[in-house]
């Protein structure tokens, strides 16, 4: 069981840590460079190549059952899904086989809408003391249950 997190542009990397100390569990922080290593022994710093989408495609192919990945890159939340991995956005929203279609579905209309309206930028919320609470309690039982489910597995 190991927690991955897309790392570099990541709002919860300290919430990320705290869990996964209490909770003994390994965690690898996957980015392009320009993240202060942990000193942490659970933490490892994954460096992967400079350019688009190299963490996500560490991450897809590195993550699988009994994993949790930390994410706000849908396209990625759906091969993590498709992995078998529990995927948690930073606001603590799990990403799950029941609701990925339809998130990457919104996600591509929004990016078509867009591009056809100039004027159609920016948005979305900020990210609020509540949505890290959030996060916290949804990393938390994640973890719990993909350590339930490893030990099924066994």
């Amino acid at each position: 069981m190991v927690i991955w997190v897309d790392a570099d542009a990541c709002p919860v990397k300290a919430e990320v840590e705290t869990v996964a100390t209490r909770l003994r569990q390994p965690c690898r922080m996957v980015s392009n460079g320009g993240i202060r290593p942990s000193a942490n022994p659970l933490v490892e710093m994954v460096y992967v190549a400079a350019g688009p989408d190299e963490a996500d495609k560490h991450i897809a192919e590195a993550c699988g059952p009994g994993d949790v990945v930390i994410t706000t890159d849908i396209p990625l939340a759906a091969k993590c899904v498709a992995a078998g991995a529990r995927v948690l956005k930073p606001n603590g929203e799990p990403l799950t086989r029941a609701n990925i279609g339809n998130v990457l579905a919104t996600r591509d209309l929004m990016a078509d809408l867009r591009a056809a309206d100039p004027f159609r930028q920016g948005g979305g919320r900020t990210f609020t003391k509540a949505d890290r609470s959030r996060f916290l309690d949804a990393l938390d039982r994640a973890v719990r249950a993909a350590e339930q489910d490893s030990q099924d597995d066994n």
